[in-house]
């Protein structure tokens, strides 16, 4: 007597799907045994390289769901990627893709199109698809669009869906051989066999060089299904340079939302590099953390800019949004404000005898010399050198009554106050060394030069350097994430007091 499987049981699907992989031969000497043989060797046949072909449906190539063909093609060389994904997700990372395949699109190029609906298509029922007897999805069809001249920008553009991975002329190659069996079984296993079967990148895939469009595009679908993107984990140079690509390439799509805090994510796990690399090239930095909506990148940077202004300001005009430079702007006033109201208290330090009297000629020559020099060397280190006076005015466009060209007059190049201020925090002989007191002194008609003077002149400066490291304080402030080290400079010739708050940054308008 042959007993058979119960068709009653919820094993019966997979007993059936089981049926439909294995070959002729499998399936009739199987055939033979009894139903609970049957189930318990299920899980330990393999049926790798059988003669039917099963298509995947996973990232890139969703066979069964997958209603959005999109080929990106290399501009040389003839490579290409395929993906055929959904429209539901694409719609949601991105405004491009959700404006494309709407209902007000495909009414307006029906319209457009006498034959009516070329661009869209629908899959027709195919029986045993496990499509539930839906009659007829639409899909989507966009291919890579070069344009036709050098700075044409490369485009995905809606094709015709009829000649596709739908089912018309173009199929769809089986992927390549896998190393080992995948289990057919269901649950962790099954789990864990597609996951190493994604399409991630290896050491051994980086032997040819690859192609940055299709890079780009590879990254932001893969973003798009929630898979990290393919970006340099060790060259902070090089994930730069791909990460501001992928911003780009999300800019045109419509879907920095999505893409930006990926970028952010993966340049943050530098840490220290990064920064390092932020104080090299501010400009670019600030640029990269306002596409990639990164707080972290885009204050760092602005600090940065601020400090420097305005050596940034070429790299940064007719190249980032008005409210970016009108917040470049705004800080840059705050800081000059306040450099100025400490500049003002500078110049009014002052000592004091002993009688609590301040110092004047009368009353203490050599303390009022001390803060002569002090108040003359903040002057003189604070203010732009007065231009030249030129003794024969040009004439005529520059040229001298005698005919002969006169040079143009230079205009005085800005003084870095920003390492002026940070002397003046750092005090000690950062500025006003000794040997430079004792020339003074030395210079000073009818005062006796001794020991006993220097020593008291050495005492007053230096008491006027307390003051002044007390009086610029809120200008050494330090708002960077970069480690300056413990002389809170760190070497940087400008302030990084700038502080960004929350509501200054430009993408929360």
């Amino acid at each position: 007597m042959v007993s058979y499987p119960d068709s009653a049981h919820g094993g019966d699907a997979n007993s059936r799907t089981l049926a439909l992989r294995q070959a002729p031969s499998v399936a009739s000497s199987r055939a033979s045994h009894s139903g609970s043989t049957v189930r318990r060797h299920r899980g330990h046949r393999s049926h790798f390289g059988g003669s039917s072909y099963a298509p995947q449906n996973e990232f890139p190539v969703f066979t069964h769901t997958g209603d959005v063909e999109i080929v990106v093609k290399a501009e040389r060389g003839g490579k290409e990627q395929r993906y055929l994904l959904h429209r539901l997700i694409l719609a949601q990372c991105s405004g491009f893709f959700e404006a494309g395949t709407s209902e007000e699109w495909s009414r307006a190029q029906g319209d457009g199109n006498p034959n009516g609906g070329s661009t869209l298509a629908r899959i027709p029922e195919q029986s045993g698809s496990g499509g539930g007897g839906s009659q007829g999805k639409k899909r989507w069809r966009y291919e890579l669009d070069w344009g036709q001249g050098d700075d044409d920008i490369p485009m995905l553009v809606q094709k015709d869906p009829n000649t596709s991975l739908f089912g018309g002329s173009t199929t769809v190659a089986p992927p390549p051989a896998r190393n080992k069996p995948s289990t057919p079984s269901t649950g962790f296993f099954r789990s864990m066999a597609n996951f190493s079967a994604l399409n991630l990148p290896s050491s051994s895939d980086n032997q040819e060089p690859v192609d940055e469009t299709l890079r780009d595009y590879d990254n932001l679908f893969r973003v798009f299904y929630n898979y990290p993107p393919a970006l340099d984990p060790i060259n902070i140079a090089n994930a730069y340079v791909e990460c501001k690509t992928l911003l780009h390439l999300a800019d045109m799509y419509d879907a920095l939302d999505v893409i930006g805090p990926r970028v952010d994510h993966h340049l943050l796990r530098f840490q220290g590099r990064l920064f390092k690399q932020i104080a090299k090239y501010p400009p670019s930095y600030l640029k990269l953390g306002y596409l990639a909506r990164s707080k972290v990148i885009f204050s760092e940077a602005l600090t940065h800019v601020v400090g420097q202004w305005p050596a940034g300001l070429p790299q940064l005009r007719n190249q980032t949004p008005a409210a970016v430079l009108e917040l470049i702007e705004d800080k840059v006033d705050e800081l000059e404000e306040l450099k100025q109201r400490i500049e003002g208290k500078l110049f009014r330090l002052t000592l004091t005898t002993s009688r609590g009297e301040r110092v004047n000629p009368g009353n203490a020559w050599l303390d009022w010399l001390a803060m002569s020099l002090f108040r003359q060397w903040v002057a003189e280190n604070t203010t732009p050198p007065p231009a030249p006076i030129l003794k024969s005015a040009p004439t005529n466009g520059g040229h001298s009554r005698s005919g002969s060209r006169q040079p143009q007059q230079a205009t005085p190049a800005a003084i870095n106050t920003g390492q002026i201020f940070r002397l003046l925090g750092t005090g000690g002989s950062a500025y006003l060394p000794r040997d430079e007191l004792k020339r003074f002194l030395k210079s000073t008609p009818g005062l006796s030069y001794d020991r006993d003077t220097v020593r008291r002149f050495e005492r007053s400066v230096e008491e006027l350097k307390h003051l002044a490291k007390d009086c610029v304080k809120p200008l050494m402030r330090n708002f960077l994430e970069l480690d300056l080290g413990r002389e809170g400079g760190g070497g940087l010739p400008y302030l990084t007091c700038t502080k960004v708050e929350e509501r200054d940054f430009p993408w929360d308008e």
